[in-house]
């Protein structure tokens, strides 16, 4: 606009404190705003008002914000004010761990003071960490920090904010992992009972493997919790001795090796591996059961590997199916002869065909059980176009996709029991397990060699998870109050027939002496041995030291101190009535009531129902690949994805509860 012949208007009528950093010029009939510190023009018309001119003020480059509070009508202070961020306690001390969980903030003092504007404060700092916290939870690339986009959105956002590099938000990663590893370490530290950690390996885009520890526990308010305590690189080359060392050494770092219970592998992991841990464990004395329970092996990852052996059995099958299901809807008019065939032949389903996803083996289990139900129907229309139709199935391979089909529908509906119950204590497993093996039993009975060889070859991978974690299963069944030692007297008879008996008894000697090692370390077992030892120590001259030779007897007294008196915990809990079984039960709601009735008893309970018998999150559960590290992160540093993947833990860890 050619502002020539402007002229400055009257400023006399002019009150608002706005005006002291505008010159108001008349051209013609039009009045503009003039700043007086960058020169922009805006409207100044007594009917447009002047919250644009504060709005221009508060954004005006070249203008110091000093005195910039004075523009905030009391309205607009308000609402600034209902935005605001909390403001920093300048007393104190600048180590004091900064909290990111739950939108609580301990700020930290920082040496600039934050700039007010009106009732809001911007606090550098805290929305630095902030934007870090965004990053980690959320799986956003690093160098976002550096997009011309965010750069642009940050500075209209909010101009005061001074943006970051990407080495900065790289440093505020680290120091939110150093502070929340610093807390989840004490939490850790402070916690009485034992731990189970589970051990994944991911994978990257460049091949790199990666091996993580999620340590898993009932916490004393029994709660279910878990926490990733490492996230770290591993050569697939390297020896067992190298990878076994690995975990030790993650383990100790954490010093939780002393508090160990069980760890959970995948189902191929190397015995070795699994034998040197659990020697190094037990030279301290650190597991129970001599380790009978340490090694557990994830039961998820025992269906998906038997789901892939049925699926690799019908693979040229299913991919004949898919092609059919294909051509069906590739034209309108093959849909709707397809329907109109249905109708002929009588086949009432609703479904609908569909194409698999290859990655997720439950649909393809999906597409073959639909494909079944249209089974006559594809038949006929083999007969009205038997060009196109001509990859279609047999009868013998529809009568195979069939029995198969059964197969993969009891491992669907088991794993679907495993993930989407409110509560995945352990004591849920023992009777899909078992069901799993009863029916294996019978699919080897079939007739047909083909199916016959697959059962067999199901039944060996399912055997040797057996072998490994039977006894832990039967524990945590027999901790579940509706059921006890009954689901073993009603499966074992079903697996074992005349043998059931001498099995049950062992599974209940393990009981037995898992509880006598319980109360040696319980509160109860403590008090017992201060008695004991006040009444060694009030007779002169028998100290006890090193070579007391009573020392055995003083634990042969408590071990069978109960049964002079009264029973255990462990018998009145076995005597007591099943708890009736309901949908809604809470297994550790009912011990959080329970552990007066049942103090040792329910300490058992803690370790054991706390095992994650499947450590697959729920969303990777029918997955046919292994879980993949975000391309976003992938290409960092180890020691930063560490960082990034186990705060994005911890951060969302606290959120959810």
């Amino acid at each position: 606009m050619d502002m020539s012949d402007a002229v400055v208007a009257n400023s006399s009528r002019l009150k608002s404190i706005v005006w002291n950093d505008f010159d108001r010029v008349k051209k013609g009939d039009t009045f503009v705003a003039i700043c007086r510190h960058c020169k922009k023009k805006l409207s100044g018309s007594s009917t447009s008002g002047t919250s644009h001119l504060r709005n221009h003020l508060i954004r005006c480059q070249r203008r110091s914000n000093h005195g910039i509070a004075q523009y905030f009508s009391g309205r607009e202070k308000k609402k600034e004010g209902s935005l605001a961020v909390v403001t920093i306690d300048q007393e104190q001390k600048k180590d004091e761990v900064l909290s990111l969980v739950n939108l609580r903030y301990e700020q930290e003092q920082i040496k600039n003071e934050p700039v007010t504007i009106g009732n809001s404060s911007l606090d550098q700092r805290r929305s630095q960490f902030d934007l870090a916290r965004m990053i980690i939870l959320h799986n956003y690339p690093l160098d976002m920090v550096d997009h011309v986009g965010f750069k642009i959105f940050v500075r209209n956002l909010q101009p005061l904010f001074e943006l970051v590099t990407y080495n900065k938000v790289e440093a505020d990663c680290m120091e939110i992992y150093a502070k929340e590893k610093q807390r989840v370490y004490e939490v850790l530290d402070k916690f009485p009972g034992k731990i189970s950690v589970t051990a994944d390996v991911w994978t990257a885009s460049d091949d790199s493997a990666y091996l993580s520890l999620t340590a898993h526990y009932i916490d004393e308010d029994w709660q279910l919790k878990k926490r990733t305590l490492n996230f770290v690189t591993i050569d697939p080359s390297h020896t067992e001795d190298m990878h076994s060392e690995v975990i030790m050494t993650c383990l100790m770092d954490w010093d939780i090796d002393r508090k160990l219970f069980s760890m959970i592998f995948d189902s191929y992991t190397s015995e070795n591996i699994v034998d040197r841990i659990r020697d190094r464990l037990s030279q301290n004395r650190f597991l129970y059961c001599n380790g009978q329970l340490f090694d557990v092996r994830c039961a998820v990852d025992l269906l998906n590997r038997m789901v892939q052996d049925a699926l690799d059995a019908v693979c040229e099958v299913t991919q004949k199916i898919r092609e059919s299901i294909r051509y069906v809807k590739s034209s309108e008019a093959t849909q709707s002869m397809f329907i109109e065939l249905a109708h002929e032949v009588q086949v009432e389903s609703q479904k609908c065909l569909r194409i698999d996803n290859p990655l997720k083996w439950n649909s393809t289990f999906l597409m073959l059980e639909v494909a079944l139900e249209y089974r006559k129907v594809f038949c006929c229309l083999q007969d009205r176009d038997p060009v196109n139709m001509k990859f279609l199935p047999s009868d013998l391979e529809w009568d195979r996709v069939s029995v198969i089909a059964s197969f993969l529908k009891l491992f669907v509906e088991v794993t679907n029991v495993f993930t989407r119950s409110k509560y995945p204590t352990a004591n849920i497993f023992f009777p899909e397990i078992c069901d799993i093996h009863l029916q294996l039993i019978e699919w080897c009975k079939n007739p047909d060699d083909y199916i016959n060889s697959l059962a067999v070859k199901m039944r060996k991978k399912f055997e040797d998870y057996w072998d490994k974690c039977s006894l832990g299963l039967a524990v945590a069944a027999m901790l579940d109050p509706r059921f006890k030692m009954k689901l073993l007297e009603y499966y074992y008879p079903q697996l074992y027939g005349d043998s059931a008996s001498e099995l049950i008894d062992d599974v209940f000697e393990c009981i037995k002496s898992l509880y006598n090692e319980h109360s040696m370390v319980s509160p109860l077992a403590s008090s017992l041995d201060q008695g004991l030892s006040w009444q060694v120590s009030g007779i002169p001259g028998s100290g006890k030291d090193s070579r007391d030779r009573l020392m055995g007897f003083d634990k042969f007294l408590h071990e069978t101190s109960q049964s002079d008196g009264s029973n255990s915990d462990l018998d009145k809990y076995l005597e007591d009535p099943l708890f009736p079984r309901n949908v809604d039960f809470n297994i550790l709601n009912w011990w959080k009531v329970h552990t007066p009735s049942y103090p040792i008893l329910s300490m058992m309970a803690h370790n054991i129902l706390g095992i994650p018998i499947s450590k697959v999150a729920a969303e990777s559960t029918f997955d046919t690949g292994g879980r993949v590290v975000d391309h976003n992160w992938s290409s960092l540093p180890p020691t930063t994805v560490q960082a990034l993947m186990c705060s994005q833990d911890w951060i969302r860890s606290e959120l959810e509860s």
